[in-house]
């Protein structure tokens, strides 16, 4: 007894989606739904890109190292939130919430750097076009991959540490349906304004930093475009950036409503929805986006889909 009456004590609740709690089964199909497909996505995407030797260049494995990434997000946070909105306790232990806090911002963070590496590459390929397979080896793109899971692992270690070492309220209530900064510092008993400071601090770092660099990309990208003679030319180095371009907007777009805000008080209601897009929506967006505006993943996935046919038949 004494136990359990200690986890209930340390133990965080999670209020997301109670003001919905007639909705929650049919929340639960639907989100059941998106994250099946999320997944069958980018595994589809990964495994064409590892199947296919057209496809093994700089660009598409840096986009199948993003939809990895991607699966490893929504694994951190959907799985737990289908299972609360069917439980009646919805709750998350202490070090439950530091360890999915730590992952989803670490696989966020990797997430931005990632989009900036992918801008690099198609600044080279587009404005260096006949030093492109120099400068974007194998090696090259390994260690831009590392190091931008090393700087996603620095900034989550540093915010976990500083946000999980402050002393929390008895009443533990999250509302929101995952452990995210805002919500978690919003039951913290001590004064957290240095807290939000350091962290607002690093998401300009994790968040505007990747965005600058992808500015400055594409600037000298669109500065390159505009000097090709043939309009049809134009259209396709610009098809070529399109779908990372939608990407970087949703993402970025999503992210910086969200995280900064120096001085914005958390609202649940609304940051819950972002959240929703956040997490779930740009996740199954952003493979479909590379995979319906990409003709070589296109022509890759029927190419993959007729060689499976045609076995089918010699078996029969």
């Amino acid at each position: 007894m004494e136990n359990d009456s200690q986890s209930l004590t340390t133990d965080f609740i999670f209020l997301g989606f109670s003001n919905l709690a007639e909705l929650q089964k049919l929340l639960f199909v639907v989100f059941l739904l998106l994250y099946l497909v999320t997944l069958s996505t980018n595994a589809t995407i990964m495994t064409i890109i590892r199947l296919d030797p057209s496809l093994h260049t700089p660009m598409y494995f840096f986009l199948s190292v993003l939809s990895f990434l991607e699966t490893c997000y929504t694994f951190v946070i959907v799985p737990k939130m289908l299972v609360d909105l069917l439980a009646e306790r919805k709750a998350i232990s202490f070090l439950g919430c530091a360890v999915q806090m730590y992952f989803f911002l670490f696989l966020g963070c990797s997430h931005s750097f990632l989009l900036a590496t992918m801008g690099y590459d198609r600044f080279v390929a587009i404005c260096h076009p006949l030093h492109y397979n120099s400068i974007m080896t194998r090696r090259v793109c390994v260690q831009l991959v590392i190091a931008s899971a090393l700087i996603g692992l620095l900034a989550a270690q540093a915010d976990t540490t500083l946000i999980f070492c402050l002393p929390f309220q008895a009443s533990r209530k999250l509302n929101h349906f995952f452990c995210d900064i805002a919500p978690v510092l919003s039951v913290a008993f001590a004064d957290t304004n240095l807290s939000k400071a350091v962290v607002f601090t690093l998401a300009i770092f994790v968040l505007l930093i990747p965005l600058m660099l992808i500015l400055i990309s594409y600037l000298f990208i669109l500065f390159t475009i505009l000097k090709i003679p043939s309009a049809a030319g134009r259209r396709k180095a610009f098809s070529t950036c399109s779908a990372h371009l939608m990407v970087v907007v949703v993402h970025y777009g999503c992210a910086s409503s969200i995280y900064l805000r120096p001085n914005a008080s958390y609202s649940s209601d609304k940051d819950a929805v972002i959240s929703v897009a956040y997490t779930i929506l740009t996740t199954l967006l952003n493979p479909m986006i590379y995979s319906l505006r990409n003709k070589d993943v296109k022509t890759a996935l029927r190419k993959s889909l007729r060689k499976n046919r045609l076995s089918q038949k010699d078996f029969q």
